[in-house]
């Protein structure tokens, strides 16, 4: 299973970005789909995930800001960033579970400037 990251950039305090993680099979037939984050210097955290049965969850700093979801017709998983804040910057990475493991794609780069 591949998955692939990809719509960070710079933006600043405020704004919004969008990330899709992309599967090489379908997304709904995932367990589940998770989006983490590592800032420099820091560990690796959970942001949100998505279950299969459409369920989502999301760490507390992230709540009413950002929204984890599915879409059939691209086949990813998205992840909609709003009121973004310098501390939100980090490299961010999708996780995928599929048949009792997990598959990484690389990570990408979001960047808020205040």
């Amino acid at each position: 299973v591949q998955l692939q990251a990809s719509g960070g950039g710079l933006v600043q305090a405020g704004g919004s970005v969008r990330l899709s993680c992309t599967a090489s099979i379908r997304v709904f037939s995932m367990t589940g789909v998770g989006w983490y984050r590592q800032a420099p210097g820091k560990e690796r955290e959970w942001v949100a995930s998505i279950a299969n049965s459409g369920s989502p969850s999301y760490t507390e700093s992230v709540k009413g800001r950002f929204a984890i979801s599915r879409s059939l017709a691209e086949n990813t998983v998205n992840l909609q960033m709003n009121s973004l804040k310098p501390e939100d910057t980090a490299v961010y990475l999708c996780r995928g579970w599929y048949r009792g493991r997990e598959h990484w794609g690389q990570g990408t780069q979001v960047t808020v400037s205040s």
